[in-house]
């Protein structure tokens, strides 16, 4: 068994996650986005909202993801990946903002969250996340 392999097979099956995430929000898809977290899980929104649990991500998401996406075109890319144990990792991602045409939309500024992600039944999934905007002139 080669560990190099494997960890490269683990941060592929995270950055298909981060990929679903993408997907979801682009397409306004809450089922899809709310089906990438544990049961249990928690999310801090970008403006500081706590939600605990899958139930309480989906009502947030149900309302705020709708419409937001408008003319928007999300891009979210893996930066690292820090595993905490081989079942858990740390994960940062940049997020920014593209219109249909592919220009940078920069008065939504960049987000830098953290996805806290378990493997559950084989199944990476979002554990404990913070959606962070980057601070100016950071």
């Amino acid at each position: 068994m080669d560990p190099t392999n494997d960890r490269q097979s683990e941060i592929t099956a995270i950055e298909k996650v981060v990929a679903a995430i993408e997907h979801a929000q682009r397409d306004e898809l809450v089922d899809e986005f709310v089906s990438l977290f544990r049961e249990d899980a928690i999310w801090t929104t970008g403006a500081g909202k706590l939600l605990i649990g899958r139930d309480a991500i989906a009502a947030f998401t149900r309302q705020v993801l709708p419409g937001a996406m408008t003319n928007l075109v999300p891009s979210y890319e893996v930066v690292h990946v820090l595993f905490v144990r081989a079942d858990v990792a740390a994960v940062k991602v940049r997020q920014r903002y593209f219109s249909p045409e592919g220009e940078p939309v920069t008065e939504l500024g960049e987000g830098t969250p953290m996805y806290v992600m378990s493997r559950e039944h084989g199944q990476w999934r979002l554990t404990a996340n913070q959606n962070t905007v980057v601070a100016a002139g950071a």
